[in-house]
Parts: structure tokens; C-alpha cells; sequence
């Protein structure tokens, strides 16, 4: 990765969910110093980390590197062990072809809104 974190933007993504710095740095499995040190700019996450920190903070690495002033996320990762059940709908879909996606789509969002 090119970009490097955005210290005022990791702190912004991490405001948005509402949490203390001790809640993300258990949240991303790190110290809360070395979570702190991302934050005050005090050190540069790889860009693995990066990603991760998108991910838990349901943000996209593109806002938090300033190449995006849009937060909203580019990814979502689904773990098999924490929700089998949309890991198996995302496994079934992958065969199917655009026309019956979009017919599962359309199915679920009338779900939502009953």
C-alpha cells in the first residue's frame, strides 16, 4: 500500500462506532499502547493491518489511507465459524448466475421491510 493511515480518520472511524481506545485495541487483539500509537501517528500500521482495522470498524481502507472521503465499507468479511449460516447462502451464490442473485436480493429486501 502506497497511502498510509490517516491518524484523525482512524480516530473518527473508531468515534463513529463509539468506542474508548481500550474497546478497538480488544477489539483488533493489539496493546492498547500500540493501538494508542496508530491513533496519535506515533507509528504506521502494515497494510494488513490496515485492513483489518477497516474491517472491525466497518469502514474501508480507502477513507482511512485518504483516498476516499466515503466511509462507507468496500468489504465485508464472513467467517464460517461466526455466521455459517450467510457464509453457506455466500457459498451456494457464488455458482449461480446474476438472475437468480438478483431474484434472492429482491426476495430478502421484501423480507426486510415486512
Amino acid at each position: 500500500m502506497s497511502a498510509q493511515l490517516i491518524p484523525e480518520r482512524l480516530k473518527m472511524a473508531r468515534e463513529n462506532l463509539g468506542i474508548t481506545m481500550a474497546e478497538a485495541s480488544r477489539r483488533l487483539n493489539l496493546s492498547k499502547i500500540g493501538y494508542c500509537r496508530y491513533e496519535y501517528g506515533e507509528r504506521v500500521p502494515s497494510s494488513q493491518t490496515v485492513e483489518v482495522i477497516a474491517q472491525c470498524f466497518n469502514t474501508s481502507v480507502d477513507y482511512l489511507v485518504g483516498i476516499s472521503d466515503d466511509s462507507t465499507p468496500t468489504q465485508i468479511v464472513i467467517d464460517k465459524n461466526k455466521d455459517p449460516e450467510l457464509f453457506a447462502l455466500i457459498e451456494l451464490c457464488k455458482n449461480n448466475d446474476a438472475a437468480q442473485i438478483n431474484r434472492l436480493l429482491t426476495y430478502c429486501q421484501k423480507l426486510n421491510n415486512i
